[in-house]
């Protein structure tokens, strides 16, 4: 039983994976603590159910629209590269809600604009990490390494909600959204060091 928990962990023996998998993980709890203040946002700015649905599709749209262009540039360019310019184009477009947010300056169609734009960043970083994933382990760890990937993702959607209504409720509106963009810090700083 040791050996086959080892076998499944085997992928942070190697430092990059284990870095890029912390850090993918911080920012994917941020990026779930934005989705809980978009909408618990929206709530406040627009009574509207639609327009409060809208916010859901703002997130996932973009993958809709963005998916194969994102994986033709993730196969045409350097993939650290790319993710390195996507996650500092969303670590802005995150500054700058939180700063609108913070400012009182928020309204319904900004925050979807933004969130579309978090949404499109998200689309396209997809493609590049799950590209990368084989170039930081041996072959025959890459099936644990795509698990633990998903672990990560799994943790994010349980933590990331709870500490963003945990933030909300302590500090209010634009914790969450000074968190997300706090969160990329992680992956900006493990792709310059990688």
């Amino acid at each position: 039983m040791a050996n086959k928990n080892e076998s499944a962990l085997a992928p942070f023996k190697h430092r990059t994976f284990a870095v890029m998998w912390a850090a993918a993980l911080i920012s994917n709890i941020g990026t779930w603590m934005h989705s809980v203040g978009a909408g618990w946002l929206m709530t406040d700015l627009s009574p509207s159910p639609l327009i409060i649905a809208l916010v859901q599709t703002a997130t996932t749209l973009p993958v809709f629209i963005f998916a194969l262009p994102a994986g033709a540039l993730a196969d045409i360019f350097n993939r650290r590269s790319l993710l390195l310019i996507t996650n500092v184009l969303m670590l802005a477009a995150a500054v700058v809600f939180a700063s609108m947010v913070w400012l009182g300056m928020a309204n319904a169609v900004m925050l979807l604009i933004f969130t579309f734009l978090l949404g499109a960043g998200a689309a396209f970083m997809a493609p590049a990490w799950q590209a990368v994933i084989p170039g930081m382990v041996p072959k025959d760890q890459l099936p644990q390494a795509v698990a633990l990937g998903g672990i990560s993702i799994n943790l994010s959607r349980a933590i990331g909600p709870a500490l963003a209504g945990l933030l909300i409720t302590l500090y209010g509106m634009t914790a969450p959204f000074v968190a997300n963009a706090v969160s990329f810090i992680a992956i900006i700083m493990a792709l310059v060091w990688w």
